[in-house]
């Protein structure tokens, strides 16, 4: 499949689907507490997803049986909501949201700290928050995908963090996952070369030990290999000749 760049319009049309999105993240933050349960969270987001009148990106992918990946603490990504799994004080939450309106995706995530949260497990969701907005830094054309993946890496690994490799970022546009796929690692100056209209989400997963992930049974959720703390988050970057645009910040 070969990269589709968007026209001017179309990014227009992006960034409506990703504030949908951002809206629904935004909620989420300001609902998620201790005691509450991640699949409430999937309610909440349900529930505001058709107010938005936008339509979900996960439920039913591959067949996903949610509108929101809940992963908590070592669950790295695509941890499933559930009635069982009650956020406890200390906690870190990551939540990933996906959306399409009038056919075309938006796709945002950012982990959230339960009540008093670890000094370790802030610097963990700090420097991975930092390495995001560093990869979107590189988004300008002229430079290649081995710059963002750099931007991430360069930023973590020195901190004694690991970048995940098994999951990586993507294009995206009309379908979730387009091409190209965009690595949280790599090699400066190296990869395609980033063009005018490419979109992109970049989703930086930092583990606070190995970068190793192993897929639970239900097929979905993944998790540290040795337990330890996981942070993620994503923003959907247009390229542009003016710099990125953030289309999924509000």
């Amino acid at each position: 499949m070969s990269i589709r760049l968007k026209s001017a319009a179309e990014i227009a049309k992006l960034r409506e689907a990703n504030l949908i999105v951002a809206d629904v993240l935004d909620l989420l933050e300001g609902s998620a507490k201790p005691g509450m349960t991640t699949w409430e969270l999937n309610e909440i987001a349900a529930n505001r997803l058709r107010q938005l009148k936008g339509e979900s990106a996960f439920l039913g992918y591959h067949g996903y049986p949610a509108v929101l990946c809940t992963s908590v603490n070592e669950v790295v990504v695509h941890g499933i909501p559930r009635k069982d799994v009650v956020l406890k004080d200390g906690d870190l939450l990551s939540i990933d949201f996906g959306a399409f309106k009038d056919g075309w995706c938006g796709d945002s995530a950012r982990t959230v700290p339960m009540g008093a949260v670890s000094p370790e497990a802030l610097a963990l969701v700090a420097a991975t928050r930092e390495s995001l907005e560093r990869a979107i830094e590189k988004c300008v054309p002229g430079n290649r995908l081995g710059d963002i993946g750099w931007a991430v890496q360069s930023h973590v690994e020195p901190k004694g963090y690991s970048v995940v490799r098994q999951f990586v970022g993507h294009g995206i546009g009309r379908a979730m996952h387009e091409e190209p796929h965009v690595p949280n690692y790599g090699e400066a100056g190296k990869g395609k070369r980033l063009s005018p209209g490419l979109v992109v989400a970049i989703e930086p997963m930092v583990n606070a030990g190995t970068q190793e992930v192993v897929i639970k049974e239900d097929g979905w959720t993944a998790v540290t290999r040795d337990g330890s703390l996981s942070a993620h988050f994503e923003h959907s970057v247009a390229i542009t000749d003016n710099g990125p645009i953030v289309l999924s910040r509000p």
